[in-house]
């Protein structure tokens, strides 16, 4: 139903899922909403007036204390891995309002986090706050501008109230857009229900909304497995180019979309390192950058699990199908892989050696203690200076192995410096920086900080020297950063 005011255009498919797979609920009213923060080009692109989203009654559908016409508010059921021990989960502090159809077409999820308790909040209070919603849109917004499939925010307004945690902080709930929040995790919950019914019915669900093209097949519960695994792989490729470390990679935190969300314990690595960990629950690092590769594969046979009542009437013959499947996985991510650290070296051909010289240059850029990003950055403006890896005689090898590769191709020098400038961004969301915004706008109701940063980071492929502040890493401390899931 299209209100014509805002421009909201929801029709909900969701429900039409057995009840089972959801519970009806609607959000918990707040004290006194307050917009924070409205995103106006992702507004413009749902075809969304963005001045009436500023509006009182758009701020009290933001906070959840008016339902939008046309929607009937469900918590979404589903399991998960989490940390590799199996748990029923669900929207425990989030509902989702509706689905919106954007004037393209497509189908998006609006979903409130931190809208109060649901059926699966499990002694939770169901409740965000501020710096953990502003932090996930910063960051999804970077994601989004980085060009990596991801989830993104809409909204964050302030609830009057505050949320108790270690101590009293300001609330505030979060308008996130998704394709869907079809995750691993909603599959496991399927298969826990033990009906072949209830789970097939998510899977054509779930491939009728996502992987339309193999709803006809004959062997479409194959493909869909192999489609979610060639998203996946391409996200994570996607992750490790970038230096995003997502933190929390449970099955509940796995969309079958293949888009990045939970922007929990999440942050982007500065020093390159494997073994880099932000989030202060994984003691045992888990959830390492130089893990996320393989816990991806992991999560993925978690899934082929739940489809092999689908895959094969004989479950011997549906196991040896999906084994096959997961196998590809680790081929598919490493080819994925390479080919996207050629691009960071504006390499366009391939040759046998490519694997042990990219694996030189990052284990120099570890020895040294490099920054990840910046190491890129001035390889790509061909500056060699500020790094201690550049002055070595083992790099001075390298680089000239380098400009020898780059001869033996037949694109010339120009197209190189031009892949690797699309590939390789200048800026990311340092860490400092991120706090820096957060500290501002929780602490003194300054947003100017953040809306600077944004700024910033919506163009992260563009060297602009006025930018070249938050490219800098920040003052040694001491200690470790260290990044908490916000709940």
């Amino acid at each position: 139903m299209t209100n014509n005011k805002t421009g909201w255009n929801f029709d909900t498919s969701y429900d039409r899922l057995p009840e089972s797979f959801y519970s009806r609920t609607k959000p918990t009213p707040v004290k006194l909403p307050k917009l924070a923060i409205v995103n106006g080009s992702l507004a413009t692109s749902l075809g969304l007036n963005i001045e009436d989203l500023k509006r009182e009654d758009s701020i009290a559908e933001f906070a959840g204390n008016q339902i939008p016409e046309g929607t009937e508010p469900l918590a979404q059921a589903y399991a998960g891995h989490q940390f590799g021990h199996f748990t029923m989960l669900g929207d425990g502090r989030a509902v989702l309002l509706g689905e919106h159809v954007n004037p393209k077409g497509e189908r998006l999820d609006i979903q409130l986090k931190g809208s109060g308790r649901t059926p699966y909040s499990r002694g939770g209070d169901g409740r965000a706050t501020l710096g953990p919603m502003l932090r996930e849109y910063i960051i999804s917004e970077a994601m989004h501008a980085l060009n990596i499939p991801t989830t993104r925010s809409l909204a964050v307004v302030t609830t009057g109230e505050d949320v108790i945690r270690e101590t009293l902080l300001p609330g505030a709930v979060l308008t996130r857009i998704a394709k869907s929040h079809i995750r691993v995790g909603t599959f496991q919950y399927a298969a826990s229900l033990r009906t072949v019914d209830e789970l097939r019915s998510l899977a054509d669900y779930t491939i009728n909304r996502h992987y339309p093209e193999i709803e006809d097949e004959n062997n479409k519960y194959l493909l869909f497995l192999q489609a979610v695994i060639k998203r996946q792989a391409e996200l994570i490729t996607k992750w490790q180019l970038v230096g995003f470390i997502h933190g929390v990679m449970n099955t509940d935190n796995m969309t079958i979309s293949g888009e990045t969300i939970d922007y929990g314990p999440c942050a982007f690595m500065d020093v390159y390192n494997p073994e880099t960990v932000f989030s202060s629950i994984d003691r045992q690092g888990r959830y390492a950058y130089g893990n996320q590769p393989y816990i991806g594969g992991w999560n993925l046979a978690r899934f082929a699990e739940t489809l092999l009542p689908l895959l094969h009437e004989d479950e011997e013959q549906a196991v040896k199908m999906a084994q096959t499947e997961i196998e590809n996985y680790t081929e598919l991510y490493k080819q994925n892989w390479l080919n996207g650290m050629r691009a960071k070296l504006g390499i366009f051909n391939e040759e046998a050696e490519d694997e042990a010289f990219i694996n030189e240059l990052l284990g120099m850029m570890q020895k040294h203690r490099a920054d990840f990003t910046n190491t890129f950055r001035a390889l790509t403006l061909d500056k060699r200076e500020g790094l201690d890896l550049f002055g070595t005689p083992e790099f001075t090898k390298w680089y000239e192995s380098w400009q020898a590769r780059l001869e033996r191709q037949q694109e010339p020098k120009e197209s190189s410096m031009e892949l690797m400038k699309n590939t390789n961004p200048m800026v990311i969301p340092r860490n400092h920086r991120v706090e820096e915004a957060l500290d501002a706008a929780v602490k003194n109701g300054d947003y100017s900080v953040m809306e600077r940063l944004l700024d910033v980071l919506s163009k992260p492929y563009a060297h602009v020297p006025e930018n070249d502040d938050f490219c800098k890493l920040p003052d040694p401390t001491g200690q470790p950063y260290r990044t908490f899931c916000g709940t």
